[in-house]
């Protein structure tokens, strides 16, 4: 779109923290863990010491032999280093291809082999525990980030190399590789390029722009996700000391918040879900929040209207976004303590003028509403060019310029789009999954999550976990399905337990099929 267009030279991920350190020397990343890269720099890197770090390690995937062009798979134990090493890579022109590390060892074998050949750059945890020897052979060289193992090469062992000088890609060029969430199947892998990436950058950019300068922005978002390479450069770009989490468990979230109190947090909705008991934290955690953002599923009203209770500045907002992997955001709305999330049910905004564009496509010939929703579509500069080794899979998506999303939904006459259901993830009679689950999150206080899919006879069958793993009061749960389609009894799961993506996404076909063979998830029925 038009907006996206103008002046977009690529996002330049080899370069960014140099800029970003260049513009603001004395701004810190703030780590809750240790890099496996660099565990000696600690936990609070000044950005200048982050450049640094990118080009020692750039030089170093230099000297193993990676060159321009060529791809190098990044899969090892979760931490911020794995971002940094996508950033290392583009630095020299590789093309880094990020595997989240809860993808299991058969799943990331094929995914390197669709790469063809690429180098791997992994961990001996990961060599030991979960990848197979085949890897060896669908890889062109192994890199360690940490430990040792037969047949790997520790890239610390090219540490001090010649400094290699930052190589441009032209926009056009691919500049990262991610994974979709595969919660219909194995991932597919999605080509990003500098030009997609900026175009992205742009429309996220406007949300941070109203965080006052120099005010910590917390993220926690899976290291592997496109996201966070939006996110990333967007906070440091702007001059924000940058906060990020690989865990998510909340008393040392409100330990940390407590220690650098963020003003804006960008995560995982289910991470948001989470840390719903912050707000009763009496160190005040989230104080001092005035934007909470998420991309990247529906968020409930009970956790927006908890978050925004907890934040103690004036009209605090919770920005939510509607989009995918393979395009970026598309939509997006802010709630506030006046106006929550259930307020317009399952609207998920209005396109980023000039941006982005959505239409609703009809099913059955009828303009689509909520009885008779339509096919989602939408257009962006932020799209990928393809998928790695699948192109005939992303043509399938592509209709005229406009990328069918997968859901179903419509638009009010205001403008607004609502999002009602994955096309998946359907059940005949009941209008939208999420809209049932958002009601019994807003009815029942102690439920975490809670998932409707069909179940093996077509009945809708909620699967529930709760806070603590408490059992659930059935008289609680009578009075909270009143009025609801009839369902199945509910099935408690422990929340651990249940199948998910890199983003904490469930993965209901995955748990419906676990559901029909009769697992229960080490829970109990109610």
């Amino acid at each position: 779109m038009f907006l996206q267009r103008i002046g977009n030279k690529g996002i330049r991920l080899g370069t960014l923290f140099d800029r970003a350190a260049a513009r603001h020397p004395g701004n810190m990343v703030v780590l809750d863990h240790d890099l496996d890269v660099a565990p000696e720099l600690g936990r609070r890197l000044a950005l200048p010491e982050v450049a640094e770090l990118v080009a020692e390690l750039a030089s170093r995937l230099w000297a193993a032999g990676v060159r321009t062009g060529e791809k190098i798979v990044v899969h090892k134990t979760d931490g911020f280093d794995i971002s940094l090493m996508a950033c290392a890579a583009a630095r020299i022109g590789a093309v880094p291809v990020l595997l989240s590390p809860k993808l299991d060892g058969e799943t990331v074998v094929e995914l390197v082999r669709r790469a063809q050949q690429p180098y791997l750059f992994t961990d001996e945890a990961k060599l030991t525990d979960s990848l197979p020897a085949e890897v060896f052979e669908v890889a062109k060289k192994v890199l360690l980030a940490s430990g040792t193992f037969e047949g790997a090469t520790p890239l610390a062992s090219y540490a001090g190399t010649a400094r290699v000088d930052p190589i441009t890609m032209p926009p056009d060029h691919p500049t990262l590789i991610t994974h979709t969430s595969g919660t219909t199947g194995t991932p597919k892998l999605a080509v990003h390029t500098g030009h997609t990436f900026q175009a992205r950058y742009r429309p996220q950019a406007t949300v941070v722009s109203a965080v006052r300068s120099r005010e910590p922005i917390a993220i926690h978002v899976s290291f592997v996700h496109s996201r966070m390479f939006t996110a990333m450069p967007i906070a440091i770009l702007q001059g924000h000391p940058l906060i990020i989490l690989k865990d998510d468990e909340p008393e040392s979230v409100a330990k940390l918040f407590s220690q650098v109190p963020p003003g804006l947090i960008e995560a995982h909705p289910n991470t948001f879900l989470r840390w719903e008991v912050l707000a009763k934290d009496p160190r005040g955690p989230l104080s001092n929040v005035k934007y909470f953002s998420s991309t990247f599923d529906a968020i409930h009203p009970r956790t927006v209207h908890t978050l925004l209770g907890a934040s103690r500045r004036k009209l605090p907002l919770f920005a939510q976004a509607y989009g995918q992997s393979e395009v970026g955001p598309i939509a997006a709305r802010t709630y506030s303590r006046k106006r929550g999330a259930e307020a317009d049910g399952r609207c998920v905004g209005s396109p980023f003028h000039g941006m982005t564009n959505v239409r609703v496509v009809s099913r059955d010939g009828r303009p689509p509403t909520k009885s008779s929703p339509g096919f989602i579509e939408v257009r962006s500069d932020g799209r990928i060019v393809t998928y790695l080794g699948e192109h005939q899979r992303w043509e399938k998506q592509v209709n005229d310029g406009w990328w069918r999303m997968g859901d179903v939904g419509y638009r009010t006459k205001w403008g607004c789009l609502h999002l009602l259901d994955r096309e998946v993830d359907e059940i005949p009679g009941v209008e939208s999954t999420l809209e049932i689950e958002d009601k019994l999150f807003a009815r029942i206080e102690d439920l975490i999550e809670v998932i409707i899919i069909p179940g093996p006879d077509g009945r809708p069958v909620p699967v529930v976990s709760t806070r603590d793993d408490k059992p659930l009061d059935e008289r609680v749960w009578k009075d909270a399905v009143v009025g609801l389609p009839p369902m199945a009894d509910p099935v408690r799961w422990k929340l651990e337990d249940l199948p998910q993506t890199a983003t904490t996404k469930i993965k209901r076909l995955e748990l419906a099929r676990l559901l029909a063979a009769g697992s229960d998830g080490n829970g109990e029925l109610s």
